[in-house]
């Protein structure tokens, strides 16, 4: 008993040394997992992995070797058997015994089974990009963010495969012979007639017709279906910014897919998005600064000693602060230098790079009374005439104006 627990132990640390793969686990699914969910996981593993994808990372490409691997193998009923049964070895004995199954390139794997290139863009052409537009938040711009967006992206239907066909039979189009196009002859007079290249109005230009449509897609090989795709918003991003997803766009059995293109645009802002109470929620962005407008009251404006406290977009409390006998005129703008925007940098805070920020100017409005109890109104009066006897200036008379208006005559 001791012996042969020795011998499996032993078998085990020979399986980790030689790194045998775990071809259930290379590919992410359990051991029952259908011929469809086989397909889905080396479709999506295969694009993440591609070496046209991660040039130079050769992690990456050992990766989608590994998994084109595991595809082959598993994908085939007969060697599947095998390696259940048998596991790598099994396997490798198998192909050295003429099981009929040899190791295909991977290259040739992902050709055959996107139904182009080995690599993006060489070999069959690509399908168009799509631009989403994202509205971001100006607090998701101050602070960066990891999030997801939706958007309806067109799917190769995964009931026919793409095919199209409920019975996987696709037949070549009689009307046209397989061309897609047509050659239509039009008489425009008594002996002369002219040829026209049109589109086969059989099969739609596909030169292929289907006898029994697939239930799921009727026929049209690709579905559309709400689509999630994560979102990394960098600190300090502008907007406008354009995010690439290669391969990422609508899916085709006839073409590789183009690129998917985010261009983030800024949220209008408003209160019910704003549980948190920050005022900096109702900044204006401009470039790398921010703008805030205050409002004061006359005695404010006038006699100072007041605070305000600002909640910043990042939660940071800023304070604008006059002590007693400060005038604050309208329209004045304070520059409260380093709390406006971060400036975006690639490295971001790392140890290559401290993040630098632009400033927030502070627009101060004043808003007088609109009426006085009598007893104010008389106090203000009486202050305002003692001092305009004192040291008041008359604005009307240093401007020049003329005291009455000027009458010509001949008016």
């Amino acid at each position: 008993m001791w012996f042969r627990g020795a011998a499996l132990l032993l078998v085990a640390l020979v399986q980790i040394v030689l790194c045998v793969p775990e071809y259930y686990n290379v590919l992410g699914v359990s051991k029952s997992a259908s011929e469809k969910e086989l397909k889905s996981a080396y479709r999506q593993l295969s694009k993440k992995y591609h070496p046209d994808k991660n040039p130079g990372d050769t992690t990456a490409h050992d990766k989608f070797v590994e998994v084109s691997e595991a595809y082959d193998i598993l994908s085939d009923a007969e060697t599947r058997k095998v390696y259940d049964r048998y596991g790598y070895d099994g396997v490798q004995k198998h192909k050295q015994g003429g099981g009929g199954h040899h190791h295909h390139d991977p290259f040739d794997l992902f050709n055959s089974f996107f139904g182009g290139g080995g690599h993006f863009g060489g070999g069959q052409r690509k399908g168009p990009n799509v631009e989403v537009r994202v509205a971001i938040s100006l607090r998701d711009f101050y602070n960066g963010k990891t999030t997801e967006f939706q958007w309806e992206k067109q799917h190769i239907c995964e009931k026919c495969e793409g095919s199209g066909s409920a019975d996987g039979k696709v037949d070549v189009c009689t009307s046209c012979n397989g061309r897609g196009m047509k050659i239509v002859k039009h008489q425009l007079a008594p002996g002369m007639f002219q040829q026209i290249q049109t589109q086969c109005d059989v099969c739609g230009g596909r030169g292929q017709v289907i006898k029994h449509k697939c239930s799921v897609c009727n026929g049209a090989k690709v579905i559309r279906k709400a689509t999630t795709v994560p979102l990394t918003i960098a600190r300090g991003a502008l907007p406008g910014t354009r995010l690439a997803y290669e391969n990422e766009a609508d899916a085709s059995p006839d073409y590789v897919a183009g690129d998917l293109i985010v261009n983030l645009v800024e949220k209008e802002p408003s209160p019910e998005e704003n549980p948190d109470r920050l005022d900096g929620v109702f900044f204006r962005r401009k470039d790398n600064d921010l703008y805030w407008t205050e409002v004061l009251s006359l005695r404010e404006a006038w006699m100072g000693d007041w605070s305000r406290n600002l909640t910043h977009l990042d939660g940071r409390i800023v304070s604008l602060v006059r002590e007693r006998g400060q005038v604050v005129q309208p329209g004045h703008i304070e520059t409260v230098e380093g709390e406006g925007m971060p400036k975006f940098h690639e490295d971001g805070d790392s140890v290559y790079h401290q993040t630098e920020f632009g400033n927030l100017y502070v627009e101060y409005i004043v808003v007088l009374p609109d009426q006085m109890e009598s007893g104010m109104e008389k106090d203000f009066w009486a202050i305002w005439q003692k001092w305009k006897g004192k040291i008041g200036v008359d604005l009307h008379k240093d401007s020049g104006r003329p005291e009455k208006p000027i009458v010509h005559e001949e008016l």
